[in-house]
This record gives C-alpha cells, sequence and structure tokens, in this order.
C-alpha cells in the first residue's frame, strides 16, 4: 500500500510524463483530471474550501486546501489572488489570510461590501467543496527579522487578517517581548475573531467600537488609546482605512501600514484625444481619460483584474508602445515594451497594449 506522500509522488511522476501530455493534447493533462477533481492539476493553483463560517453578519471565514501547483509561501501579512468564476467570467481579488505563517490551509475572512461582488458572492454562495484559483503572493507588510520586542498592532474592520496572521505567527514563535493589539469595528457583532483573541496567550487585546458603547476604548485612536495599548512601542504595525492608518503614524513612530481602501485617483481633466490600441484583440478606441483596464472593460474585453488599485499586479499587461501615467505613483512610462498596471494607468496620447 503506497502512504500518502508516495502516492502524491507517483501522481506527480505521471501527470507530469510527456506520454501523458502528448496522449492528452491540445488540451493538456489539467483538461482532463479536473473532470475528476477540480484540484487536481499541475498547472493552476486551486484550492477547496474546506470549510466556511459566517460568525458576523458581514464577514464570511473560509478555509482553503491548495492543491500542489500552489507552491508559494506566503508569509504573515502578506496577500493572495483569489479567482471566482462568477456567471461563467472569472474575477481575482487580493485577500490577506489571517492564518499562522507555515499552515498546511489558508484561511481568509472576507468582509461583505454593499456593492461587492467578489464579496457578495462570497458571503451568500461560498460553501465546503467549492474549488476557487489562487494565483500570486505579494505584499510588503509583514514582520521584520530580528522581531522587534516590543508590538503594536491596530487594525480596523476587515484590515485585521493580516495583523491576525501575525499574531498568531508571533504566539506561535514563542514571542517573548510585549504584544498588544487594538482593533475597531462599528459594533461588537461585527468585530471579527473576538473568541480567538480572547484566547491568545500574551496578547493584550483592546476593543474599540466606532458605533457602539461597550468596547475597551471610547473614540478613535489617539493619544489615550496608545497610552492604554501600549507606551512607546518598538514597531506599530496598522492595517485599516486611510483615516485610522494616518491617525496612528500622527503619534506613532516606526509605523509599518497597509490600507485596504483605493486610494483617490488624480484623473485628468480631460483626455489626452489620442487612441488606444489593444492590439491583441484588434480593437481600437478613443482614449476618454480613464483608467485603462475600464476602457479595455468597456470595449468589450475581459482582462484579468484583482485589487484595482495598484497593489496586486493581477492587471499587468505590455505596452508595446506610447506613454501611460500611473495614478497612484505619478511615475511616466515613455519607453517600448514596458509593463504598466492598466487599473491605475491613464493613457497621454496614443498608445498599444498587449491585450
Amino acid at each position: 500500500m503506497f502512504t500518502g506522500m508516495a502516492t502524491q509522488t507517483l501522481k506527480k511522476r505521471v501527470l507530469g510524463s510527456d506520454l501523458v501530455d502528448l496522449l492528452t493534447g491540445p488540451h493538456g493533462v489539467d483538461r482532463y483530471t479536473e473532470l475528476l477533481a477540480p484540484t487536481w492539476t499541475l498547472g493552476e493553483p486551486r484550492a477547496k474550501v474546506i470549510d466556511v463560517r459566517r460568525t458576523t453578519p458581514r464577514s464570511v471565514t473560509l478555509v482553503l486546501a491548495p492543491n500542489d501547483a500552489f507552491g508559494d509561501t506566503v508569509r504573515a501579512g502578506q496577500y493572495v489572488n483569489l479567482t471566482v468564476e462568477i456567471d461563467g467570467r472569472r474575477h481575482t481579488r487580493c485577500y490577506s489570510p489571517a492564518n499562522a505563517e507555515g499552515a498546511a490551509y489558508l484561511e481568509l475572512t472576507i468582509g461583505h461590501h454593499d456593492g461587492g461582488l467578489i464579496s457578495t458572492f462570497l458571503y451568500e454562495r461560498a460553501r465546503r467543496g467549492m474549488v476557487v484559483g489562487l494565483a500570486g503572493v505579494g505584499g510588503d507588510f509583514t514582520l521584520p527579522t530580528p522581531r522587534p520586542r516590543r508590538i503594536l498592532f491596530v487594525s480596523g474592520g476587515s484590515g485585521i487578517t493580516p495583523v491576525m496572521a501575525m499574531l498568531r505567527t508571533l504566539v506561535a514563535e514563542g514571542h517573548p517581548g510585549e504584544i498588544a493589539f487594538v482593533h475597531y469595528a462599528r459594533n461588537p457583532a461585527e468585530a471579527c475573531y473576538r473568541d480567538q483573541l480572547a484566547q491568545l496567550p500574551g496578547v493584550r487585546v483592546l476593543h474599540g467600537y466606532t458605533r457602539a458603547g461597550g468596547g475597551d476604548l471610547a473614540g478613535r485612536f489617539g493619544a489615550e488609546h496608545l497610552a492604554a495599548a501600549m507606551p512607546s512601542p518598538d514597531a506599530v504595525f496598522v492595517c485599516g482605512p486611510p483615516a485610522l492608518v494616518d491617525a496612528v503614524r500622527e503619534h506613532c513612530s516606526n509605523v509599518y501600514t497597509e490600507s485596504f481602501v483605493a486610494p483617490t485617483l488624480d484623473l485628468p481633466a480631460e483626455s489626452s484625444g489620442g487612441r488606444i490600441t489593444f492590439a491583441d484583440s484588434g480593437i481600437d478606441v478613443v482614449d476618454d481619460g480613464r483608467p485603462l483596464l475600464e476602457q479595455a472593460e468597456s470595449a468589450g474585453l475581459r482582462p484579468e483584474s484583482g485589487c484595482r488599485m495598484g497593489i496586486c499586479h493581477t492587471c499587468t499587461r505590455r505596452k508595446t508602445c506610447g506613454v501611460v501615467r500611473n495614478l497612484t505613483t505619478g511615475a511616466v512610462s515613455t519607453g517600448p515594451d514596458e509593463d504598466v498596471q492598466i487599473c491605475v494607468s491613464v493613457p497621454v496620447g496614443d498608445v498599444d497594449i498587449a491585450l
């Protein structure tokens, strides 16, 4: 009888052989094995949903078992790109796992946002056995090495997920220093991970409710909240709305930040008057001033995208010629054959995009 490891090794050898690839052409072995087990693929990173929890009125927690094709190491605080199919179209968004670094499974807690296509779909329809796509790990909101001794974490709303991963990682490592955590939610019912936080050893946890009373802290983050949690921390990690990030920066030093709200893009007052050529599709349109991703979608194209705010790089495409400006950084791409993020890039004159 084969052991589990031996079975996995045999599977990889058989599916990866040239003979099997030839016999299953032109579609490749993945198109056939996925009929038997959707996660049993060599080329496409996927994951099966093995647990679904709806513990608050505005979030859903998914526990994912990735397949062998997902070989990336996810550091605590980083994000993964999650792809789901809705009405025959694939949609991608980036989410930060909440599990400790090195865990066998990925745990994603997704806030249900009004009008959010993917968050609404998952909140209403996610179920055990569902298969989702995984692609790309990124983000530099991570714990430094060596670890600071006195660490303060601050999060708001769904910004708790990368912070939860860091907290669990530090606890698993047996961090010898001090750890404090301040989390802001609208009310107690919407405070994710309340029970789990109460069980974390060695972590001082304070809750603040912005639309209800009864929390450990009243009002918004300021000097009083800092004094109550941890005066003069060695490092502060904050993830949440821009207003929260700004407040923490005002009162703290050595701050590591992450914001999950799309930046306000400085759109040009009017279009450049040029033309956009989506070369691979043979489509040519007049620039209307919006980001290239939105203009591509208006032209009937379906480019893959994720965060739509210049973070995940899922929408990166090759600009073969022309000039574009990045709305988040102000950087201008002038050279030929440069990769640009089309979700936050606008044309400056005529532009050709490999799409």
